[in-house]
């Protein structure tokens, strides 16, 4: 695995370790930044959405562990105006930007990051719904045998970091609050899929776990030693992307537009029924025992669908400004990562109990 940036290190060569071969494949470099940010799409967004969606229009739609899916199915959700020609089972916000450069991938859900990550890396995609979260997603999860207690106890440790995934900015936003600089810690870039890993092996002190992974990792491994550290650290969004040159498809964005309530209410009918939701997906296909499942769905934060976007740009933002004072992107402003077209669409499809 690639080494963390030593102080005074180029931090643009530590994002290059990050891309890998496919992000490569589409010509980037670990100067990817220099020229990045300023990358302007030829798309143009500013044809109002058509009111239906023209007939034999399809989308490929990111369905991570099937959970759109799932949800639809149990909710007995009317049949979409369109053709889903592929559900992806695809979340890893790197996995989706090499989805979409591949055209690939139609629609996403994701983090706030992985759109900075994108920019950065010179690939026009904009958020079309967005989602608040109020309660931590994420918690840090010690090695086994580790004497680290608190966030404080960070320093001088090697910390698992996913420049272009939400547990990337959890982490940074942790480190800001304990008082620590990016030098204080040893950064490992690797990618979320290979936290467990990094763990369960020593390459890393410390790394940012989902709520819903923790309890397997303690089941294992809580014995030897290991150990969750909460935060009150939270990654405040949760929304809905596409690529620039989908929406500037006329049809293809009138699908997107009618998406969007599905993948909305999908997340309330899941909220409402945790009982449904923790037998048939957390035991059924996650392999959880019922216990595991309902710790899981306690810690649950309920759907919330803002009729603005404002509070969200800025949160984006401070997020990008954070990466940016560390080295790892270039600054910008985050309003052009928006197609404020969709804006309403999300919160008009819910209860208004879920718009606040």
């Amino acid at each position: 695995m690639p080494s963390a940036p030593a102080s005074g290190v180029d931090r643009r060569l530590f994002l290059s370790s990050l891309l890998g071969a496919a992000a490569a494949a589409a010509g980037l470099s670990g100067c990817a930044g220099s020229s990045a940010a300023a990358s302007k799409s030829s798309a143009d967004l500013s044809a109002p959405l058509a009111d239906k969606v023209p007939p034999g229009t399809s989308l490929k739609i990111a369905s991570y562990q099937d959970v759109q899916q799932l949800q639809a199915r149990l909710a007995g959700f009317p049949k979409l105006p369109f053709t889903v020609s592929s559900w992806l089972n695809i979340g890893a916000g790197p996995d989706v930007i090499n989805a979409f450069r591949a055209k690939s991938l139609d629609v996403s859900t994701n983090a706030g990051i992985p759109p900075i990550q994108a920019h950065y890396q010179g690939f026009d995609a904009r958020i079309v719904a967005i989602g608040l979260t109020r309660k931590p997603n994420y918690l840090f999860a010690t090695k086994p045998g580790s004497d680290i207690r608190t966030t404080a106890d960070f320093k001088g440790k090697k910390l698992a970091f996913s420049q272009g995934q939400a547990q990337g900015v959890v982490l940074l936003r942790a480190l800001k609050e304990a008082g620590l600089q990016y030098d204080d810690v040893k950064l490992v870039p690797l990618t979320s899929n290979q936290f467990l890993t990094a763990l369960q092996s020593g390459q890393v002190d410390v790394a940012p776990l989902g709520n819903s992974q923790a309890p397997a990792y303690l089941k294992q491994y809580g014995s030897k030693g290991a150990r969750t550290i909460p935060t009150d650290v939270v990654d405040l969004l949760n929304l809905l992307w596409a690529p620039a040159s989908v929406l500037a498809d006329r049809a293809k964005a009138a699908a997107v537009a009618a998406y969007i309530p599905q993948w909305a209410k999908g997340q309330v009918w899941q909220w409402e029924h945790p009982d449904v939701w923790n037998r048939e997906f957390y035991v059924k296909t996650q392999n959880l025992t019922l216990a595991q499942a309902e710790s899981i769905t306690k810690l649950a934060n309920k759907p919330l669908f803002p009729p603005s976007w404002d509070e969200a740009i800025r949160w984006e933002q401070e997020t990008a400004d954070l990466l940016a004072d560390g080295g790892f992107v270039k600054k910008f402003d985050v309003r052009s990562l928006f197609d404020r077209r969709f804006e309403s669409i999300a919160a008009k499809s819910v209860p208004a109990e879920y718009r606040r």
